[in-house]
């Protein structure tokens, strides 16, 4: 009998080339955030529908985009622990047929009380969805173009918000928001059902727990048919299965992680206390200064699309210090921001470059968080870190939407709202840096 071997999972990824069998998972995950947005931002699709339908004021409609983001919270912060026990497949998938089953249910809610059940669920699956699938491709990908991979994934998110706003524009005037918000329930729900067939589990995952060598062996000749895997034992990092640990949120708060942990959460939360303050009060920002009621909400889609630089800021972390590109934007994305209330008395030329700069710099390092704390988490506890990570930064949503309506409600002149607005991105950046000094580049 020929001898056990021992197979570093990752270095099989590294040494390999990106098969067409990762596209796969690629492309399901990229339509999961896709979905995601979509479903995420569906509520506002509507909104105006629903005060017309129901026949309720703007200020009826607060329960029902509340109930999202606390779902959305909830969702991330409890999907980490049980996908780090459970496995990677079976929550995403799950999560998926939870955000778009009771998504397309949406579409026979009578009231506002039962909407706001609905889009609470909702929620639920929406924050659980994404930390699961930013960690299931990072576990599929070679360290080289860990972070491109995942970085270009995750711009599938601000697309799908875009795209689902284009659909729902065509499709309510001519059918109504009951049929436009249930379609954005079945099309996920379809990619749900075909997950349940072809998506794998993760293979770190399988590698790092005591699970039969024989699935490990199987996926890895998906990616390269070739391998030589037999009488193979399989790890991860250099570590060999072990059990599966009952409480990864241990690790992730443990005396080696917690620090980091605590520099990741601040960053991400104060990076959407920017986000919603922008996209939530830019058109009334605009419209108190005087300018036309529609020009507002399309400079604030202008911002949200930054997001797209993404890509190639995960492009240079593959190649240079994460934490110190993205404490480099946060900084860049300070300066942007406070020169916004500047630009407003500049024309609207002026203002729509310095719009679309901050937000390709305040995206940017936003949407490349997911994929650092990826790479600074172990298989054991990856996805409980993220998930943890983006659900924490939820709060920073509610926190950035009731900062900016104090502000305007203490009559701050625009240049001062401004300024204090952009004081989050300089923490982030502080943040960052500490996180650099004490873990390296991790």
């Amino acid at each position: 009998m020929s001898a056990t071997r021992t197979i570093n999972v990752q270095h099989f990824l590294d040494e390999n080339k990106f098969s067409p069998y990762q596209w796969m998972i690629f492309i399901i995950c990229f339509l999961v955030a896709f979905f995601d947005g979509m479903d995420t931002a569906a509520i506002g699709y509507i909104a105006p529908s629903l005060l017309d339908d129901w026949g309720i004021e703007k200020s009826q409609l607060a329960p029902v985009l509340s109930a999202a983001l606390f779902g959305l919270a909830i969702g991330a912060m409890t999907s980490g622990p049980l996908a780090d026990k459970f496995g990677r497949k079976l929550v995403l998938t799950a999560s998926v047929l939870l955000f778009s089953g009771f998504c397309a249910a949406s579409a026979w809610a009578e009231n506002i009380a039962q909407m706001s059940v609905l889009r609470f669920i909702t929620g639920l699956g929406l924050g659980a969805a994404m930390p699961t699938a930013v960690t299931l491709l990072t576990e599929y990908c070679p360290t080289h173009r860990r972070a491109t991979i995942v970085n270009t994934m995750y711009t599938g998110f601000p697309i799908g918000a875009a795209a689902g706003g284009f659909f729902a524009s065509w499709l309510i005037p001519a059918y109504g928001w009951k049929t436009a918000i249930m379609w954005c329930g079945l099309l996920p729900l379809a990619l749900g059902v075909l997950m349940i067939f072809i998506m794998p589990r993760s293979v770190s995952y399988l590698a790092v727990t005591r699970k039969p060598a024989g699935e490990i062996r199987r996926i890895l000749h998906r990616i390269n048919p070739q391998a030589n895997l037999d009488n193979a034992e399989f790890v991860i990092d250099g570590k060999k299965a072990v059990a599966v640990s009952s409480n990864p949120m241990a690790m992730v708060l443990g005396s080696h992680f917690r620090l980091g942990s605590t520099m990741l959460w601040i960053s991400y939360f104060m990076g959407l206390i920017i986000f919603y303050a922008m996209i939530n009060w830019m058109p009334v920002i605009f419209r108190e200064a005087g300018m036309p009621a529609d020009l507002g909400p399309k400079i604030s889609g202008l911002f949200a699309l930054g997001g797209l630089g993404a890509i190639a800021n995960g492009y240079l972390m593959d190649r240079f210090n994460g934490n110190k590109l993205i404490a480099l934007l946060s900084l860049l994305t300070a300066v942007s921001v406070a020169f916004i209330g500047w630009s407003i008395g500049q024309g609207l030329g002026m203002l729509v470059a310095v719009v679309l700069i901050a937000g390709v710099f305040q995206n940017t390092a936003q949407s490349s968080l997911p994929a650092l704390a990826a790479k600074f988490y172990p298989a054991e506890c990856r996805t409980t870190g993220v998930s943890w990570m983006l659900g924490i930064g939820r709060f920073g949503a509610i926190a950035g939407t009731f900062l900016t309506g104090l502000l305007l409600q203490w009559k701050l002149d625009f240049g001062s709202i401004f300024i204090i607005l952009a004081i989050p991105s300089v923490i982030m950046a502080v943040c960052l840096l500490v996180k650099q000094k004490v873990y390296g580049n991790s």
